[in-house]
């Protein structure tokens, strides 16, 4: 579920009351208009308690999004919150947005720096793919790496190696995650 004191009201609500507003406005770009058909589909599967990824424009700019992926259950990533940041081009949905993420995991496809080795933000993009799909496919990369095309070459050794001495990274970054989740929350 959503961590303790983690709203989805704030900029939601805004962009909510906000939304008639942009769809009067005939100047809304393509990316914009794209933008908030996702933020609808969303909040559609928020509402229908699907709660396994999170995310929120930013209240002055639609183009930046915090997002948040739960660790899938019945895995070593299990009750883990891990915060991400999209940002979105005037490309979008032709190009992908360039995601980030802003929680420290040990996984062989996620750079130190947060960047993300997933095919489907390179060369597999296509259109059809929404802000939920993302967040959903990156969930899934969590529990199933491709370590032929590692980003973290120490993470995708001791993946292919030694599984259990991984998972005990993995464990810790887990337990780190909800720690940052419960201050943010205070």
């Amino acid at each position: 579920g959503t961590p303790p004191g983690w709203k989805i009201d704030g900029p939601a609500a805004a962009l909510e009351d906000s939304r008639e507003a942009f769809c009067l406005s005939s100047n809304l770009s393509v990316a914009k208009k794209r933008l908030l058909t996702d933020f609808k589909r969303i909040n559609q599967s928020q509402d229908n308690d699907d709660e396994s990824v999170l995310a929120t424009p930013h209240e002055d700019d639609i183009m930046i999004w915090d997002c948040i992926i739960f660790g899938p259950e019945n895995s070593v990533w299990e009750n883990g919150v891990f915060k991400l940041k999209m940002e979105f081009s005037e490309e979008y949905p032709n190009k992908p947005p360039h995601v980030l993420m802003k929680t420290k995991v040990f996984h062989p496809n996620f750079y130190v720096n947060g960047e993300i080795c997933i095919d489907i933000l390179k060369d597999q993009w296509s259109p059809i793919y929404d802000i939920k799909s993302i967040l959903t496919s990156i969930q899934s990369l969590l529990t199933d790496p491709n370590p032929a095309s590692p980003a973290n070459v120490e993470a995708a050794k001791l993946y292919s190696d030694n599984i259990q001495e991984y998972n005990k990274k993995v464990k810790e970054c887990v337990e780190k995650s909800i720690a940052e989740a419960e201050e943010d929350a205070n």
